[in-house]
């Protein structure tokens, strides 16, 4: 019984795959009449179409002329980004209310923010976190009870448009109170810089800040830049104690020296230590608590003393309560405030353009120097790699058929594939809105591999046939003929193959789909000119005289080769070989 159980277990399954395959092909039938139909108009249709493009060379090449230039002039309308926009279903606003307000403050300010989100069904959840660290705008360890995180988990049925809009509405609710600075951020799944960064650079701290306020005011109404922040614009309160000399040298003080007992006072002084058990504590000693010290305690301390008449330090110095900057931030060695911001409904390269305009009509300092960093940055620097990437890739092709071909001039013909492809990518991009980005340009980089493909097919048919003693016009009609259904096949199960990373389909779809867009457009569009730009290519280009068929050498009936008969007579036979016993 158990030695018939795998032969009946492989029957069961051969039993079902042979109905599921009947099945899948009754399903198919309808689309397989459809494609016999569509393949058997283009083969009766095809011939004719490219003996007119045969005849009418000037005409086609034209047109595929104009093709170009026209996807040419749709480029500066794409749109440049580092990577694609994409919805996350999630996000969060860092907020930051002035240096000193209690908690309690903070928490209303945050439950009043959070009543646009009470009723709004395209959200799921949300939460506020008010005080504690890491939620500071900036990476100085300043965070506390003035500073509030609010995180907002979408619906997942919520669109990109749906993200978006809740988006506007919490930057509105933000912008309207003067006093809350306020930080957009996503889950962070790549290590990217801020969309937008402007850094200047001084050596002098008050015309850097002067400049980075300038640049800050002057940035901010650039259309499609939000959130912007300086990293010199945000300042907590603090004492400035600036020395008067003169007072000091008349009463035999140095700075130092009062400094350092102005600091002791203040920040206090190990005196001893406390020892319990194996712990040692130590005792601190100050004048003052440094959390709850008023101007006027500071003032009075004394710092001195002459004839034994006590020395005050405002006596001998200028208080004053002014902000400070909340960092010093270097780059190359050099001081430097960064001025940053998001994108909303516009592109990275548009915007990023814009900017530059309004630093150029700035009158900065001599000693102030801006520039534009960021994403826009490596975005430079990643398209020009990939370019690199690219060109490499064309000459790799080329190499591979020349020496397959034993021809320069053949690859050269499948080589103008590349730009009749170009022209389905960017109309491909152009009708999909979606912008040039890194992705996109890693489909590019594919495509210069996969595109030229049907074209090696066509050309080698066509040479076989002039081998065959075909001429030119003769060989390329029935070449192209022959092999439209295998170029036809071969693109549509390629562009079937992509359509649901295109069409957006899954998680994260957004950042795959720009990639197979670009490989589906340059395919599609590439494929259908191949069959008419490369042939007419080939025959304005191709120089090479085959032989004739009637020219060949005539190969004698029987053997193969003729008979040799070498000087001096015939070589003796082996013996006990057939023709010795004959």
């Amino acid at each position: 019984m158990l030695l018939g159980l795998p032969s009946l277990i492989l029957g069961m399954v051969r039993f079902v795959l042979r109905w599921a395959i009947k099945l899948i092909a009754w399903v198919a039938r309808p689309l397989s009449w459809a494609f016999d139909r569509m393949l058997g108009a283009l083969a009766s249709t095809y011939p004719r179409v490219l003996g007119w493009s045969l005849r009418a060379r000037p005409v086609v090449l034209g047109v595929a002329l104009l093709a170009l230039l026209g996807a040419a002039s749709l480029v500066p309308k794409l749109g440049l980004n580092l990577i694609p926009q994409f919805s996350q279903g999630e996000f969060s606003f860092l907020v930051e209310l002035p240096e000193g307000t209690p908690l309690q403050a903070t928490d209303r300010f945050m439950a009043d923010i959070q009543t646009v989100l009470a009723d709004d069904t395209r959200v799921a959840s949300y939460s506020t976190i008010a005080g504690g660290s890491g939620l500071s705008l900036t990476s100085t360890g300043t965070e506390g009870e003035n500073t509030a995180a609010l995180q907002v988990r979408m619906n997942p049925d919520a669109s990109r448009e749906d993200e978006a809009a809740v988006i506007a509405v919490l930057r509105e609710r933000l912008a309207a109170s003067d006093l809350a600075h306020s930080k957009f951020e996503r889950p962070t799944y790549f290590s990217f810089r801020t969309p937008i960064e402007v850094e200047v650079y001084s050596d002098q701290l008050e015309e850097l800040h002067q400049a980075a306020a300038l640049i800050q005011e002057t940035i901010r109404d650039v259309p499609g830049l939000v959130d912007v922040k300086s990293s010199a614009e945000l300042g907590n309160p603090e004492l400035h104690v600036t020395f008067n000399r003169d007072q000091l040298v008349r009463l035999d003080l140095d700075v130092a020296s009062v400094a350092s007992t102005l600091r002791n006072k203040i920040q206090g002084q190990v005196a001893t230590r406390f020892t319990q058990a194996d712990r040692e504590i130590d005792i601190l000693v100050r004048s003052v608590d440094d959390g709850q010290a008023s101007v006027d305690e500071i003032s009075q301390m004394i710092v001195g003393q002459r004839a034994g008449v006590p020395i005050f330090l405002k006596s001998v110095a200028n208080i004053r309560v002014a902000e400070g900057p909340t960092e010093i931030r270097r780059i190359g060695q050099k001081r430097t405030a960064v001025i940053s911001g998001n994108l909303s409904g516009r592109d990275m390269g548009a915007v990023a353009a814009d900017i530059r305009s309004e630093l150029k009509a700035l009158a900065l300092p001599g000693g102030v120097v801006a520039r534009l960093s960021g994403q826009e940055e490596e975005m430079a620097r990643s398209l020009n790699s990939l370019l690199l990437a690219m060109a490499l890739a064309i000459f790799l092709v080329y190499l591979v058929m020349a020496s397959q071909f034993e021809s320069f001039l053949h690859p050269f013909v499948i080589i103008f594939t590349l730009p009749l492809g170009a022209i389905g990518v960017i109309v491909a991009l152009f009708l999909t809105g979606t912008s040039i980005n890194i992705v996109a340009m890693i489909g590019m980089v594919m495509l210069a591999g996969i595109v030229v493909n049907n074209a090696i097919v066509l050309i080698d048919a066509i040479n076989q046939r002039r081998n065959e003693g075909m001429d030119k016009h003769a060989a390329i009609l029935d070449a192209a003929s022959s092999r439209l259904r295998p170029i036809l096949m071969t693109t549509a199960t390629t562009v079937l193959g992509l359509a649901p990373m295109a069409l957006g389909l899954g998680a994260g779809a957004e950042l795959r789909g720009p990639m197979a867009i670009t490989v589906i457009g340059g395919l599609v569009m590439g494929t259908f000119l191949t069959l008419l730009i490369i042939p007419v290519v080939y025959s304005l280009l191709d120089r090479k005289v085959y032989a004739a068929a009637g020219a060949r050498p005539a190969v004698p009936e029987g053997d193969a080769f003729p008979e040799f008969e070498p000087e001096g007579g015939p070589l003796p036979l082996m013996p006990g070989s057939p023709e010795a016993a004959r």
